[in-house]
């Protein structure tokens, strides 16, 4: 496949593209945690040790440009705002369960012992 330019950067093929909209260390795991159900913005910082506020700030927003989660807003007082997986997000639930499953496998493979990671 040819190089192709979306929204000023160059991407060599497909997979570079995806890992560009899910990749790095906090994409994938705040995926993952709503899987099931909406959360709360504490409930997400609370489940990623070691995120920052910023990081979780950020990816949030990088996420909900890329039309993978979307951000409810309620009219109530105090704010509350919940974070949920659009139709096109939960298509990359299975992806990132493949990665989490071979992950494992390599965990194995390579002698970690270590608890069953969370995402």
């Amino acid at each position: 496949m040819p190089k192709f330019v979306q929204h000023g950067k160059t991407y060599n093929n497909p997979v570079e593209y995806a890992l560009g909209k899910i990749g790095g260390k906090w994409k994938m795991p705040i995926l993952w945690r709503l899987r099931e159900q909406k959360k709360r913005y504490g409930e997400l910082k609370t489940s990623l040790d070691g995120i920052t506020h910023k990081m979780l700030s950020t990816q949030l927003k990088e996420l909900e440009k890329d039309q993978l989660l979307k951000r409810i807003v309620y009219e109530v007082i105090p704010p509350k705002v919940e974070y949920e997986l659009t139709a096109l997000g939960k298509t990359a639930i299975p992806i990132i369960e493949t990665l989490r499953n071979w992950g494992i496998t390599m965990m194995k493979h390579d002698g970690v012992k270590q608890g069953l990671p969370k995402a």
